[in-house]
């Protein structure tokens, strides 16, 4: 077989020049399903003077520059544009700058368009897709790559195409016409932005008629996710009417054949190409860009209380007024860590995991976060919350009950230390994350009898940031999940109201954890179908405590950041 890609490679390598365009079929008569109406072309081209649709029938490919420094990948880019164009002229450029500086060849896909008549709407472009990932992997040997080491990046019916080509490459989409098609048509990787058609509620070229979720609409049968079945990334706005809901659900598949995936769910943003840095991240956290390089502790990373400036120290509750009081329990208290130059009037709560067994303020959970926000200028407040688990009761109860006091205590010192009291924030990893959603989904549910004035306040919360939250679904409610969560009789634990004061998210996971990611997925589901807009970040091939070391360059190194984004992009730094 290796002889036979070479052979071919350089049998097509002889026809063309240096970036050169490269046709995929040899002739219009023995293209699969030639349509008179359509041509291939992007659309700067097609709109320009003297464009002739003529000459302009067969789908191509068009071979960019080399990189100067090459990583032995190649990256295939494919517009998106309804199946009626190929409309994605800047992200394609962008694609390939970002790509060929990384070291991969890039060649931009040109499929045929507008959609066939009486056909599938995807079923040219898929012919014309698989046909191209065979030329490609032909000239693996002539220009300098790994046949084995070939990726797509796409946007919406882009990606719907990347999603067939990644999921289906053992299903033939046209009748071979010559040596070319004996070669293998899989990917090896896949950059999903957006698909459109991915739920039936839309499948046949719409938007999503009820918004991608309902008991009756599921994942599009036009995905047949056979056994090469390749990793991929995942990036959808949260409020595209090409739903969300298609990529949480092809996510939830990639899971169930045990696929590694990333999923980046971004709040308040529409059709669009997002979070290409995310994709970045997730190729070199898989090795396609080349080795990871050595991972470095957190907390070596995050040495010094350089940034913050005052500090004090106080107990959570009055002395005999802690309800549920208990000698098997540690003393909660609060840490108010202020940094020395003040840039925002918002406040981070932050507290660790532990199982509710224990939990330590001062670990790899906790410390960094607060450093890197006192570096941002934040005030962060860290909770000491009662462990072990109390007897008798629910595993969280005292936690909540702390919890829901310590934002109140928070919110009546807010305003003396010049800080907003309507601007603050939650955050804990694993059980710590449990009680996160506890406190922003279930604020308006008393835990506690009120003690004093500061009861009165509400323990509403204007943010939380859930990290690998443990305990979330049915099956995992004391534990790892069986089966990985991924079933769909694993449902949400009745812990959380989901009240009207349920507060946006930031959820960040690693798709290898055995407290499911899939928790923080149908989290986001839930809030996405209320509609609040929350952002998630599943990490390829990461367990559990993704971050406390990690490798430079990959989202685990750089998952800080995603909180100091999601409270910008929602304006609460301000």
């Amino acid at each position: 077989m290796k002889r036979l890609i070479i052979c071919i490679g350089l049998l097509w390598a002889a026809m063309a020049s240096a970036q050169e365009r490269q046709y995929l079929w040899p002739s219009v008569a023995v293209m699969p399903d030639y349509q008179a109406h359509q041509i291939a072309e992007m659309t700067d081209k097609v709109k320009a003077p003297g464009f002739n649709p003529q000459d302009n029938r067969i789908a191509f490919l068009d071979w960019y520059e080399a990189p100067q420094h090459p990583n032995g990948g190649c990256m295939i880019l494919i517009s998106g544009g309804s199946y009626k164009n190929c409309c994605d002229v800047k992200p394609v450029e962008q694609w390939r700058r970002t790509f060929t500086e990384l070291g991969f060849q890039c060649v931009n896909l040109v499929y045929r368009t507008p959609r066939p008549e009486g056909l599938p709407i995807y079923k040219t472009a898929w012919e014309d897709g698989q046909r191209a990932v065979r030329l490609v992997r032909s000239q693996a040997a002539s220009r300098g790559f790994d046949p084995e080491k070939i990726g797509t990046v796409s946007m919406s019916a882009g990606s719907h195409l990347a999603l067939m080509l990644a999921s289906g490459s053992l299903t033939r989409s046209y009748a071979p016409i010559d040596q070319l098609d004996s070669i293998p048509c899989h990917i090896n990787w896949a950059v999903v932005h957006a698909p459109a058609y991915a739920t039936t509620d839309g499948e046949t070229g719409t938007r999503a008629i009820r918004a991608g979720y309902g008991t009756d609409v599921g994942l599009s049968s036009a995905f047949p996710f056979d056994e090469k079945t390749c990793p991929m990334v995942l990036l959808h706005g949260g409020k595209d009417p090409y739903t969300p809901f298609g990529s949480t659900l092809v996510y939830r598949q990639l899971r169930r054949m045990g696929v590694p995936a990333e999923l980046h769910l971004y709040p308040d943003k529409g059709h669009a190409v997002l979070g290409l840095d995310r994709a970045v991240e997730f190729m070199r956290q898989m090795g396609f860009i080349g080795p990871l390089e050595d991972e470095v502790p957190l907390m070596d990373r995050y040495v010094s209380d350089g940034d913050r400036g005052s500090y004090k120290k106080e107990s959570l509750w009055p002395a005999g007024k802690m309800p549920d009081a208990s000698e098997d329990q540690c003393e909660p208290y609060l840490e108010w860590h202020f940094p020395k130059h003040l840039t925002t009037k918002a406040i981070q709560i932050v507290y660790s995991g532990g199982g509710y067994n224990r939990n330590d303020p001062d670990g790899f959970e906790v410390a960094p976060t607060r450093r890197y926000l006192n570096a941002k200028g934040m005030t962060v407040v860290t909770m000491k919350y009662r462990t072990p688990r109390p007897e008798g009761l629910a595993k969280h109860t005292t936690a909540w009950q702390d919890l829901q006091r310590a934002v109140r205590v928070v919110r009546s010192q807010a305003a003396a230390y010049g800080l907003d009291p309507e601007r603050i924030g939650i955050m804990g990893c694993s059980a710590g994350g449990h009680l996160t959603l506890m406190g922003a989904t279930s604020a308006r549910h008393q835990s506690y009898l009120p003690i004093d004035d500061i009861d009165k306040l509400p323990c509403k919360v204007q943010w939380g940031v859930p990290i690998y939250p443990a305990y979330v679904l049915t099956d995992g409610v004391d534990g790892h999940n069986v089966g990985g969560g991924n079933a769909d009789d694993s449902v949400l634990v009745p812990d959380f109201s989901f009240d009207l004061d349920t507060a946006p998210l930031l959820m960040i996971h690693g798709d290898a954890d055995g407290y499911s990611p899939m928790g923080s997925v149908r989290v986001w589901e839930k809030q996405c179908a209320m509609g609040v807009q929350s952002e998630l970040h599943i990490l390829a091939t990461r367990k559990h405590c993704f971050q406390r070391n990690a490798s430079p360059g990959t989202g685990s190194y750089t998952y800080l950041d995603r909180i100091w984004e999601f409270i910008s992009t929602k304006g609460l730094n301000k």
